[in-house]
């Protein structure tokens, strides 16, 4: 699944904990937005995780992409990599 995970986490150290643990699973393509191409179990563990340094007025959205919205998404910085495209930090 290639996904696109937002989030707005108000405590520094919750937001701090939650950026670290999704640079262990996609790229951080802004401060508080990751692309992440992974497994649907691992992102129902990874949503579980993030979950528990969430108070009740933090966000947290996924959006999901299919292949043909990939295929017309782009970076206008051209000498970043292309939306999803692969790299060597990426787990699944």
């Amino acid at each position: 699944m290639k996904l696109l995970l937002t989030y707005d986490i108000s405590n520094t150290k919750n937001r701090t904990k939650v950026a670290t643990l999704l640079e262990g699973y996609g790229y951080r393509v802004n401060f508080s937005v990751f692309e992440l191409d992974i497994k649907k179990h691992k992102l129902n563990e990874l949503l579980q995780t993030i979950q528990k340094f969430c108070d009740k007025e933090d966000s947290v959205r996924v959006y999901a992409f299919s292949a043909d919205t990939i295929e017309n998404s782009y970076d206008l910085n051209s000498k970043r990599p292309k939306p999803f495209e692969k790299r060597s930090s990426y787990v699944n």
